[in-house]
């Protein structure tokens, strides 16, 4: 069910929970719930087999020296394309710096589900393999998930994880506890705006019950039990719709009981609402703090629930807030689909699991409104924050001048190879290649990137797109003279890789 509600563009879900904003590309259907913040333009769904065509210094680079990550080496090959700039954030792990706001984030989230129920796991390498980050989850060999244009590769088998999802399987399989939480980084080529940026962070959880260890194998007598257990709130909670629809939200009938799959729905629904207490708890606590919107913030929280569709999960949902008049999607979630947990070894396990973005909710929480600062050294921003105090709402220091500069170019007329290649003509042209040279050249010294005008010759049918950049550094102002020479940088990259001709 697709809400009418008019959405902000800073969503909270950037994750592969989502149902309304679920896209690889603005074509791809709700079948893939990858990213729901991800503004895709590509009408290429290039699979693994479809190899893009590269550079000349790429194709020359290409398998020649192994890839150093975090202290480990990689093999290279024709499908590396990890560039030194996401090679430099591995390290980094802003969800276990201390007293950084992506991390106490997930604290507030991870004290909802507390150990040993849950266990808790923060330390994955992002260096997963292919069949962990997609074959594992089903993702089909066509996905454009799987195209170089949206996920980095270090060799044709191996990637950084574009979700924590990507572990999923082997934490099923290995079998620790009944419930876990996930907390990551995640990697994905996407847009450069004050919302979006190349390294993110996804929180997921799952909870499971066994039908050979609950009482009597009465799988919804021992959910409902548990359910009476956890906390109640005053929540205004609107859900119309059934738990089952044989249509729009179906029963894995062939493995479980309408009895069973309402009471897990109902577990599921109260420890999430449960979070939404504790997170916009503080968040109101924080915006009452420096006196602002009092009338806003008394308002009683209200949650709603919408019918979703995921791959891997069935029946599914995603939850609504309203907050600060306007309804904001907040994560999704649903029954796990038995298949997954029957191919990880517990085919005698059913429950349910949830995915959220940390990096929206810290925005939210903090009142943070560039996603670039969480990765700022400066300790005007660092500062402000601190596991010893409560949370309170970013304060802005001064804001530095833009700079805008545009860039025009043609494609080449004629075709390569399909898939998001970055020698760029109409068949494979990608605006993700475009934000990878910017961000190569200007890292978090570029604010966003617009497309603001394309063109189509009509007599020879070439195609023209002008971007305009915005130059902004958040710690200092930029001089006209470093500006026009990353400027400079880009546009000959651009020529150089992407092989367009400059209007």
């Amino acid at each position: 069910m697709q809400s009418s509600a008019r959405r902000r563009a800073f969503k909270l879900a950037q994750d592969r929970w989502s149902a309304t904003g679920v896209r690889w590309t603005n074509e791809t259907s709700k079948s893939s719930f990858i990213c729901s913040t991800c503004r895709r333009q590509s009408t290429v769904a290039a699979s693994q087999s479809s190899l893009p065509a590269w550079s000349n210094h790429q194709k020359e680079s290409a398998g020649s020296t192994p890839l150093s990550i975090d202290g480990r080496s990689y093999r290279t090959d024709s499908w590396t394309n990890v560039p030194p700039n996401i090679i430099s954030a591995v390290p980094r792990r802003l969800h276990l710096q201390p007293s950084h706001p992506i991390a106490l984030t997930r604290e507030l989230i991870e004290s909802r589900f507390p150990y040993p129920t849950f266990k808790h796991y923060n330390n994955f390498s992002p260096v997963v393999t292919v069949a962990q980050n997609f074959d594992s989850l089903g993702f089909p060999a066509d996905h454009p998930g799987r195209s170089r244009t949206d996920t980095y590769y270090v060799n044709k088998e191996t990637c950084l994880r574009t979700h924590t999802s990507a572990h999923e399987a082997d934490i099923f399989r290995a079998n620790e506890s009944v419930g876990y939480t996930i907390s990551a980084d995640v990697y994905r080529r996407d847009a450069i705006d004050r919302s979006h940026y190349p390294v993110f962070h996804q929180m997921e959880g799952a909870r499971l019950w066994d039908r050979h260890e609950v009482p009597g194998g009465d799988i919804a007598k021992a959910v409902w039990a548990d359910v009476a257990r956890l906390p109640k709130h005053d929540l205004k909670v609107e859900d119309p719709n059934p738990t089952i629809h044989e249509e729009r939200n179906p029963l894995q009938a062939e493995f479980h009981s309408a009895e069973e799959v309402e009471a897990i729905a109902a577990h599921l629904k109260r420890s999430l609402e449960d979070v939404v207490v504790e997170i916009f708890s503080k968040a109101k606590e924080a915006t009452l703090a420096i006196g602002d919107g009092k009338a806003e913030v008394d308002e009683p929280l209200r949650v709603r629930w919408i019918e979703a569709y995921f791959p891997w999960t069935s029946p599914s949902w995603e939850l609504e807030v309203f907050w600060q008049g306007d309804w904001l999607e907040l994560l999704g979630c649903g029954i796990v689909k038995q298949g997954l947990l029957n191919n990880s070894g517990v085919p005698t396990k059913l429950g349910w699991a949830w995915g959220i973005g940390l990096d929206r909710v810290a925005m939210l929480l903090y009142a943070i409104p560039d996603i670039r600062l969480f990765w700022s050294l400066d300790e005007r921003f660092l500062s402000q924050f601190s596991t010893n105090k409560p949370a309170s709402r970013f304060v802005p220091f001064s804001k530095y001048p833009a700079c805008y500069k545009d860039v025009a170019f043609w494609l080449r007329s004629f075709s390569s190879s399909a898939g998001g290649g970055i020698r760029s003509n109409a068949q494979d042209f990608h605006e993700n290649d475009v934000m990878e040279i910017v961000r190569g050249v200007a890292g978090d010294l570029v604010e966003d990137v617009k497309l603001f005008d394309q063109f189509t010759h009509p007599q020879s049918g070439r195609k023209s797109f002008c971007y305009r950049i915005n130059y902004r550094s958040l710690e200092r102002t930029l001089t006209n003279t470093e500006v026009n020479k990353l400027h400079d940088t880009v546009t000959a990259e651009m020529v150089e890789k992407m092989g367009v001709e400059l209007r």
